[in-house]
């Protein structure tokens, strides 16, 4: 976490799993550096707590406009861009200069595309990518890993707000981040997927699957998705920390980014139509372990 004695008047979007611990940790450095802290969610409820330690609350979007940097963790830029436009939007409202940081997991073409619209609406607005992984535990622990991309002066300015976090590393331009995100949700996406088979396999086949996966753990299968969400897809038990629904978003934005690109991606054009069906059977608002309740469904016991 970071110890920086001097930062920026920080406002905040989007408290949910993992937007609320990050906000616990933005607000407790605010208040140790001397600054403010800003929020406005749709329900003033769920940043309550926030508000009753020291956070400032803003009734409109418009209000955030007073922040110096602006972190946006809502579900994708949809959210986003219902606050910054119109009468009381944050466009509308901004007289000083405000870094928006964007820390969706969305389109890298949809996040430069927003950057051009609000630099013609405002010359005062830049922006930053910079999404994130490591899933509430990460933001719960600060050890978010954030990816972030930008002009490298708008990067300065970001990087200690996003230091109290995680560890943020500067990939490239605008859209990086959003880019190598994708590649991110690519590979936990094939690795959770492949943990369901192997469950499932060695289910059927007799297997103890909690032993199976501790010696999976300490080979070349170990994985981080192996480590968080084994306990899951092993007890069936999957909760609601991660919709799996939302790979089908994820990896769709991969694959625009390669057919920009002119790359082949066979792997994730495969796993987003398994994760397709899997969100149209029913299952998509549960954790992404619920893979192994997909990968079931799709033969019966013999």
């Amino acid at each position: 976490m970071s110890t920086s004695s001097s930062l920026p008047t920080i406002g905040m979007l989007g408290f949910g799993n993992m937007g609320h611990p990050a906000a616990g940790h933005l607000l407790r450095a605010a208040q140790a550096a001397g600054s403010r802290f800003l929020v406005h969610a749709r329900r003033p409820e769920s940043v309550a707590d926030l508000v009753d330690a020291g956070a400032e609350w803003r009734e409109k979007p418009a209000g955030l406009a007073e922040a110096d940097v602006l972190l946006s963790l809502l579900p994708d830029l949809p959210q986003l861009e219902a606050l910054l436009w119109g009468e009381e939007g944050i466009v509308a409202a901004a007289t000083t200069p405000l870094l928006l940081l964007i820390a969706s997991t969305s389109s890298p073409d949809g996040v430069r595309d927003l950057a051009v619209r609000l630099a013609e609406a405002s010359s005062l607005i830049r922006v930053v990518d910079c999404p994130v992984s490591g899933g509430s535990e990460g933001a719960e622990a600060a050890s978010l890993v954030i990816m972030v991309g930008g002009d490298d002066a708008d990067v300065a300015v970001a990087l200690p707000v996003l230091e109290i976090l995680g560890t943020p590393t500067h990939l490239g331009p605008l859209g990086s981040g959003e880019v190598a995100k994708a590649c991110n949700q690519a590979i936990v996406a094939a690795t959770v997927m492949a943990l369901a088979e192997a469950a499932v396999l060695g289910d059927r086949a007799g297997l103890d699957i909690a032993a199976l996966f501790r010696v999976l753990g300490g080979g070349y299968a170990g994985s981080c998705i192996l480590e968080t969400r084994g306990e899951r897809i092993v007890s069936g038990e999957y909760g609601f920390a991660g919709p799996a629904k939302y790979m089908v978003k994820d990896l769709g934005f991969a694959l625009a980014e390669a057919s920009r690109t002119g790359s082949e991606l066979p792997m994730v054009g495969l796993l987003r139509s398994s994760f397709e069906s899997l969100a149209e059977s029913g299952l998509g608002d549960q954790d992404i372990s619920v893979t192994r309740a997909y990968v079931e469904s799709l033969s019966s016991d013999r």
